[in-house]
């Protein structure tokens, strides 16, 4: 580990510009730390599925300090009171800026478990002090973020996780072997689907304000996106994900996972292009539903150029040119690959399944195992290694994601995608979404 904290020194003195100059620029100052000592551990965001991230990246380091815009006590899965309780002796913060800047002299990592609009502001600033770090999905709320993550993180060497965590699952893992070894023959075309969303989307933003509840500091909640007045369950705690400016909808909630292996088993490139079918889209908020096309150039996995689907909202793929028959189920999320001799689907979460059945019956199928998705990233900071879904695959797989949310956005149809020049070839109204403006006084070096 102190060969890898070299490394971050080298970084950081190279490439960050005075403090005096940018704002949320850093000192260059990086401390190292035997391979033997217990790594260090900071989470920003532990309520909700903060408090599965940094409850399980503790298995395998000390958590030493936190930090949550909302300091509400113990709730039914974690927050400020009962990490405050779990963990004794780590300093407590709201302002997650601060956090970094007075302890990353002793961090190894960090877990980011924000709503989407803060995953690219928290993560480029850790990635800056050269501290290790674990994002929730999607990556990032805009394509732009996304690109500027993935080249940083490449330059700080560090290890990088997005909690995409069945990438590390048997599921998907069995997947990737099965038709990776030809089982299903060559793939002629790819589907993706969720049940999501469980949230509001498809509204207009309602009218007038609410008290902030004492214990949220609304501003550090809103960080880079616009001001907007609070409003009682409309945003915070959960339903910020069908807005815009928080949020990517249900495609970004679940892309980064159903998205994942039709990307990962299949060695796909940049989408060529994305349509969208649906709703007209609302000026604030994605739409309630969505199917949306991608495609993409062939691989030595496919029998031609690949189109995948997606849908959300209720919408599924159709049994029709597979190899299932009607009384074969589809689940409610899941991911199909139609190939040549055999149809595979997988339930999220669960293993895969090869259809027509009795092809199969008496097939002995060998499937992988597990890997713990954040022992994965602990084990890179530890030995310089890179984890599974680390940025440099998970930044190019947030974007293909993101531009599917760009295309509900717009409702325009195809919309044709130059990966090189981070560019619609066809439509500028799609590409104002590439990149958001971040509030003022909240800009951050780097995006």
């Amino acid at each position: 580990m102190a060969q890898k904290n070299a490394t971050r020194r080298e970084f950081l003195g190279s490439s960050l510009i005075a403090a005096s100059t940018l704002p949320f620029a850093v000192p260059a100052i990086v401390s190292a730390r035997s391979p033997n000592e217990q790594i260090r551990l900071a989470g920003v965001g532990v309520g909700g599925k903060g408090w599965v991230d940094i409850t399980s990246a503790a298995r395998h380091g000390d958590v030493v300090a936190f930090c949550d815009v909302d300091t509400e006590g113990k709730k039914r899965r974690g927050g400020f009171g009962a990490a405050a309780e779990k963990w004794t002796a780590a300093k407590r913060f709201t302002d997650w800026r601060k956090m970094i800047e007075s302890e990353h002299k002793r961090l190894d990592g960090v877990t980011v478990s924000t709503p989407d609009h803060m995953h690219a502001p928290v993560t480029m600033m850790a990635l800056k002090h050269g501290l290790a770090v674990y994002t929730q999905k999607p990556l990032t709320r805009t394509i732009h973020e996304a690109r500027a993550l993935t080249k940083t993180a490449a330059a700080a060497n560090v290890s990088t996780q997005m909690g995409n965590q069945h990438h590390s699952g048997r599921g998907y893992r069995t997947l990737v072997r099965w038709i990776q070894g030809g089982l299903i023959g060559k793939v002629k075309e790819a589907h993706a689907w969720s049940n999501r969303p469980i949230w509001p989307q498809g509204h207009d933003r309602p009218s007038g304000r609410d008290p902030v509840p004492e214990k949220l500091n609304w501003d550090l909640w809103l960080g880079v996106a616009a001001d907007r007045p609070y409003k009682q369950q409309v945003y915070h705690p959960f339903n910020w994900r069908g807005w815009y400016d928080f949020g990517a909808g249900a495609l970004g909630d679940m892309g980064c996972h159903i998205i994942d292996p039709v990307v990962w088993t299949l060695e796909l490139g940049a989408p060529l292009s994305v349509s969208y079918r649906g709703p007209t889209p609302k000026e604030e908020m994605f739409p309630e539903s969505e199917v949306l096309k991608f495609q993409f150039a062939g691989t030595r996995h496919t029998s031609e150029a690949l189109t995948m689907t997606w849908y959300d909202g209720g919408k599924l793929p159709s049994r029709k040119g597979t190899h299932l028959r009607d009384t074969d189920a589809i689940p409610n999320q899941g991911a199909m690959f139609v190939g040549d001799d055999a149809t595979l689907v997988c339930q999220h979460g669960k293993m895969p399944k090869l259809y027509p059945a009795e092809k199969f019956a008496t097939v002995k199928l060998d499937s992988a195992a597990p890997l713990d998705h954040y022992g994965d990233w602990a084990d890179g900071i530890r030995n310089g290694s890179q984890p599974s879904s680390s940025f440099a695959y998970a930044g190019p797989l947030t974007e293909t994601v993101l531009l599917g949310v760009v295309a509900a956005r717009t409702g325009e149809g195809r919309l044709d995608w130059d990966a090189d020049k981070m560019r619609f070839r066809n439509s500028e109204r799609a590409n104002s979404f590439v990149q958001s403006e971040y509030r003022k006084g909240w800009e951050v070096e780097g995006l």
